[in-house]
């Protein structure tokens, strides 16, 4: 058997390295920091304003927000968007506020079918809305929830006062609170605003990997 030696250099820099993980580690320059809980580094969103810090920042993201009184108006507003943007099949993930929108009247509403290669937009919930960046938070729990806000060409998201927190950790601990620590969705995606990307030619382009246009319903109630 073949015995390689180690140059002389080359033991007298293991061993220092040896030397130096024995030796006491280097004391932490703030100790104190890990004693208590980890300090808010943002200034807390007022309860009262949070509805509006969400809709300002998910309009600066490339969002577009409109404001329902109830249920029914949002049954309004979206016909008439859907009449502007001149839509002929628009689907909805949540079974419940499907049921909603066609007692309304909204025919061209349907349930998702993704072999439909001509639907114009999906209709879904969320998890919650994060007021300081205007994010919107899905999970694989909900109905459709891995596809379905970000299959379609666009995405209208509704989103109830009791969804909107205002930040993320509030909103995973809601998490945590609805399904349990140890029973959390396999999935949990982020969006704020619609897809977009840089890399092409240094040249901002949107709808590249999701939806070109993301709407906001935000349902006072």
């Amino acid at each position: 058997m073949t015995v390689f030696k180690t140059s002389k250099a080359k033991e007298n820099i293991l061993r220092r390295i040896r030397e130096a993980l024995v030796q006491e580690s280097v004391a932490k320059p703030f100790p104190e920091i890990e004693s208590g809980p980890a300090p808010n580094l943002y200034a807390p969103l007022s309860r009262d304003t949070i509805e509006e810090t969400f809709a300002l920042e998910f309009t600066q993201s490339g969002g577009q927000f409109v404001f329902c009184n109830d249920e029914t108006d949002f049954a309004l507003q979206l016909r008439l968007l859907a009449e502007a943007k001149q839509w002929k099949e628009v689907v909805c993930s949540k079974p419940e506020m499907l049921s909603m929108l066609t007692h309304q009247g909204l025919n061209f509403v349907r349930e998702i079918n993704f072999r439909h290669a001509d639907t114009d937009a999906c209709i879904t919930d969320c998890e919650a809305a994060i007021a300081r960046t205007g994010s919107l938070l899905f999970s694989s729990r909900q109905n459709y929830g891995r596809t379905a806000p970000i299959y379609f060409p666009v995405h209208i998201a509704v989103v109830y006062l009791h969804n909107i927190v205002p930040d993320i950790d509030i909103a995973l601990q809601m998490m945590q609170n609805k399904y349990g620590v140890n029973n959390m969705p396999s999935m949990i995606n982020l969006n704020t605003g619609p897809s977009r990307t840089a890399d092409i030619e240094k040249t901002l382009v949107t709808g590249v990997h999701g939806p070109k246009e993301v709407f906001c319903f935000f349902i006072n109630q």
